[in-house]
């Protein structure tokens, strides 16, 4: 070791104070994520749902379907993605298959006249509204296990076995494709003009499960039978239903919780500022700093008054006695109650039981029998005491 001459300094092992450069850089980033994280939402506020939702062709998503239109592309269809009726109505002729979700947000007039221009209709999901509105059929309960076509019409012919959560219950006159005993996944109206398919797509066509089974034949037939695709993506601003607004996360909130919400920020910021300044400047001090023991002794013993503890306090003073009781009698530190009580009562002649119950027995649960406990103890103490003394004394 290197010896240190007297009165030479010791290097201080205290943690440099940082530079004010480096306090105005974190202050600044501090400052600069807590307004995008109020910019993010108040965007979510102010907009409404999602555009690229459940099997959206342009959602890359796991629930989107650009997959499956892509897969269309590749195979020669043209896919024309529009999220305006009139737009969509206008795309449309004779060789084009119209392709949608449940048109929730349309009434069935505006979605009659959507339809009418088309040569097939494939709904990718459909509720109870819908199916009674085309009389395709209803719903079914029950599920589907593993299953091929098992009908007659030539575009499912090379399809392969598919597994659908839904099942539908035709109508008379609608084929019902893919089905058991319970019901059917594809239904088939040939009769009405436009022809018109229903099918549950959203865990079938979606980006996760087209590759699965025979999910991607089954989309290429019911799809693929036109040159093009018009794909109309319903949404809340498109809807025709009268008395109905769009309804955001913006409008449904009351007006004062925005200001509300900036006021939390600012007033969070100012006390992060507060409470970051209240105690100064780090002071730099030499460690290891020596802390004494009646200081911690002391410390404890304030905070199991303050909360009012007696068992902890109890269980402290017994292991206190249980050590010096086990040093007094030649015993190991770390010795047992057992060992303690047996030894103390072959020192003293007393039974064995009444020493054991005083040092391994139930612990005080108020004030009073604290202080009855720290008397037997310290009376065992002055009784063990008493005994060594009086047999060094004995010749």
């Amino acid at each position: 070791m290197t010896a240190v001459r007297e009165g030479t300094a010791l290097p201080s092992t205290a943690d440099p104070r940082p530079r004010r450069g480096r306090t105005v850089a974190g202050w600044s980033i501090v400052v600069a994520l807590v307004l995008l994280v109020s910019f993010a939402a108040l965007r979510v506020a102010a907009t409404g749902p999602a555009a690229q939702g459940a099997l959206d062709p342009e959602g890359a998503g796991e629930g989107g379907a650009l997959a499956l239109a892509e897969i269309l592309r590749e195979q020669g269809v043209d896919v024309s993605v529009y999220r305006s009726r009139a737009e969509a109505r206008a795309a449309i002729d004779q060789d084009a298959t119209l392709v949608m979700t449940n048109p929730y947000t349309l009434t069935d007039e505006a979605l009659e006249t959507l339809m009418e221009p088309a040569e097939r209709v494939v709904f990718l999901s459909a509720g109870t509204h819908l199916l009674n509105t085309l009389k395709i059929g209803e719903n079914a309960t029950g599920a589907l296990s593993e299953v091929t076509p098992g009908c007659d019409l030539p575009e499912f012919a090379e399809v392969g076995s598919i597994r659908a959560d839904r099942l539908f219950s035709p109508a008379d006159g609608v084929q019902a494709c893919f089905r058991n005993d319970e019901g059917a996944a594809v239904l088939v109206d040939a009769r009405s003009r436009p022809r018109q398919a229903v099918v549950e797509g959203t865990r079938l066509f979606d980006n996760e499960s087209l590759a699965e089974d025979g999910n991607a034949a089954l989309a290429l037939a019911l799809l693929a039978q036109t040159d093009r695709v018009v794909w109309y993506v319903p949404n809340f601003a498109d809807s025709d239903i009268e008395g109905e607004t769009v309804d955001t996360l913006g409008s449904l909130t009351p007006p004062w919780v925005t200001p509300a919400i900036l006021l939390l920020i600012a007033a969070g910021i100012a006390a992060a500022i507060w409470r970051g300044q209240r105690f100064g400047p780090l002071v730099a001090e030499t460690l290891p700093v020596t802390v004494r023991a009646s200081e911690t002794m002391h410390g404890r013993a304030r905070l199991t008054a303050k909360a009012a503890d007696a068992q902890h306090a109890g269980e402290a003073l017994r292991d206190g006695a249980r050590r010096r009781l086990a040093r007094r009698l030649g015993l190991a530190v770390h010795a047992g109650a057992d060992d303690v009580a047996d030894a103390a009562a072959d020192r003293l002649r007393v039974p064995r039981g009444t020493l054991q119950e005083q040092l391994s027995g139930p612990l005080p649960h108020d004030d009073a029998a604290l202080i009855e406990l720290a008397r037997r103890l310290e009376a065992l103490e002055d009784a063990v005491d008493d005994s060594i003394r009086s047999a060094k004394d004995t010749p």
